[in-house]
């Protein structure tokens, strides 16, 4: 059994054959996908996946912070009524994101740390989306002192000191197809840490792993994500499924 931590299997990209894209990673043993959410936009389409998949579909609640904007409060209540009113696994996907665009930075992160008081509320963690944001995301969370502080840095890709740094906050390191490239870098540090504190995702339609690269990618592509920390641990697949499908119920509280 695998557990699929991150797929937007809702966007548009599946809208020609998400049963199928269901039932292939089914088929290849991926027995649960946790969907993340962007922004009130895609709200309704992620509940429809999970009324239709009941027993295999979990759902988070969260603005992205690629859609942080003029619209924020707006967006920010939307989130909080969610959250209110439903059943989620986890706050987010949330986070900073300044890889391209830093016109919103202040409120970024002020949006992240609204909703990690959120998730504080509702007894639930975080998952981190953090790209080119390290040292502002860090501050935010180095400056909470909080023990129910918990969740997952998603498509990790920072340094060593980075993953050191996110595990004592109690943090588990989201690994997807970046680990299985050659360019990624974090194939280079990753068994240096303790294999319970990894998660395995796929952040499809994105991140497709080797020799996927590229092309768009489905949780059907899990295995080969699991086969590459199988190798970089030095343990079996099986092995690597049953302890990351541990760590991930555990986080994310799945029945």
């Amino acid at each position: 059994m695998l557990i699929d931590t991150h797929t937007h299997i809702y966007v548009d990209a599946f809208d020609e054959d998400r049963d199928e894209a269901i039932a292939r990673a089914l088929a290849a043993g991926v027995s649960h996908m946790i969907l993340p959410a962007i922004d009130s936009e895609t709200t309704a389409i992620m509940h429809q996946v999970k009324r239709n998949y009941p027993d295999h579909v979990h759902l988070m609640m969260g603005l992205h912070p690629t859609h942080v904007g003029l619209n924020l409060e707006e967006e920010l209540a939307h989130v909080k009524e969610q959250l209110d009113a439903h059943s989620f696994v986890a706050v987010g996907e949330i986070g900073m994101d300044l890889y391209r665009d830093k016109t919103y930075e202040t409120q970024q992160q002020e949006a992240f740390a609204r909703q990690i008081n959120w998730a504080f509320e509702a007894d639930l963690p975080i998952v981190i989306h953090c790209r080119e944001a390290f040292a502002p995301i860090f501050e935010v969370l180095e400056g909470i002192n909080d023990a129910r502080l918990r969740g997952v840095f998603h498509c990790f890709s920072g340094t060593k000191v980075d993953a050191q740094r996110a595990l004592d906050l109690n943090f588990f390191l989201g690994i997807g197809g970046v680990v299985t490239f050659k360019n990624g870098k974090i194939n280079r540090f990753l068994a240096d840490f303790p294999k319970e504190k990894m998660l395995l995702e796929t952040d499809s339609p994105y991140l497709a792993p080797t020799p996927y690269r590229g092309k768009r990618n489905e949780s059907a592509y899990l295995p080969i994500v699991a086969n590459k920390m199988a190798e970089l641990f030095g343990i079996t697949p099986i092995e690597i499924a049953r302890i990351t499908s541990k760590n991930a119920q555990q986080l994310f509280d799945l029945s």
